[in-house]
């Protein structure tokens, strides 16, 4: 037995916690959103929770000390900016980001319209890049922080049959975004990675672990043959947020049950 452990020395949980230190979390009004916060608060961070259904955050925040609800469109850059100024002003610096929200509306790129594509593009890239610009200075000066932008596995190959041609290219940017900004700012004590979920049930997902055809599609291409449960995010979000991942930048954790493996 190696002295350290004699002692009572080792104590490898330690890097998992966040005493102190301030989440931002947003889409957190439901879905793995919901999930990440309280994840985040259980370690012992501020979380500041974001998504525009205030009502919803307030449930979340009245249930948790530490957690402050921010209505917020994130398709607006003048309300990422308040959400941001929000933060700052209750807790301080933004420590950790997940930059969780996105939208999608599978269809097929023929009945797809411009405008859709655009605002997918901007809940789910722009916003994520923005709040990244607005909340690094901040970690930067304290010393460091950690990002955390949640892509998908369709970030990393493509969705068809289940078509989303503008939920495919934004989580593809997100991805190499996050490369990008890892690059930028690992000598200035930032981490940015990149949690990359498959298929899990959540509120984006609604009505898939329940219809039969989804199901065999999903149990046929997935080696674990079933749809992830937002608990089995947990270990990868904590790896990402918090001081386990001192080493890791500009990574992609993609946890889909092996699809991406084939």
């Amino acid at each position: 037995m190696s002295s350290d452990m004699a002692d009572g020395e080792l104590d490898p949980l330690s890097v998992f916690r966040l005493d102190g230190r301030t989440a931002l979390v947003t889409g957190a009004s439901s879905g793995l959103g919901h999930r990440f916060a309280r994840v985040l608060h259980a370690v012992g961070a501020n979380v500041v929770v974001a998504a525009r259904r205030l009502e919803r955050l307030e449930e979340l925040a009245a249930a948790h000390e530490r957690m402050l609800p921010v209505r917020v469109d994130l398709a607006d850059a003048e309300a990422r900016e308040g959400l941001v100024a929000a933060a700052e002003a209750r807790f301080g610096h933004v420590d950790v980001l997940v930059n969780n929200a996105g939208i999608t509306d599978p269809t097929p790129i023929e009945d797809e319209t411009l405008d859709y594509f655009r605002l997918v593009m901007e809940v789910n890239t722009t916003a994520a890049w923005h709040l990244c610009k607005l909340v690094g200075p901040g970690m930067i000066a304290a010393g460091g922080g950690n990002v955390v932008n949640v892509a998908s596995m369709l970030g990393h190959v493509g969705g068809t049959p289940v078509k989303q041609a503008h939920y495919a290219a934004s989580k593809g940017a997100v991805v190499n975004l996050t490369r990008e900004l890892a690059l930028q700012w690992a000598r200035k004590g930032v981490r940015v990675n990149a949690l990359c979920p498959g298929w899990f049930v959540s509120e984006m997902t609604e009505g898939m672990d329940a219809d039969e055809g989804s199901q065999r599609y999903v149990k046929a291409n997935t080696p674990i043959p079933r749809m992830g449960q937002p608990e089995e995010l947990d270990g990868a979000l904590l790896l990402l947020a918090t001081g386990a991942c001192s080493f890791m930048t500009g990574q992609s954790v993609i946890v889909d049950g092996g699809w991406t493996a084939r």
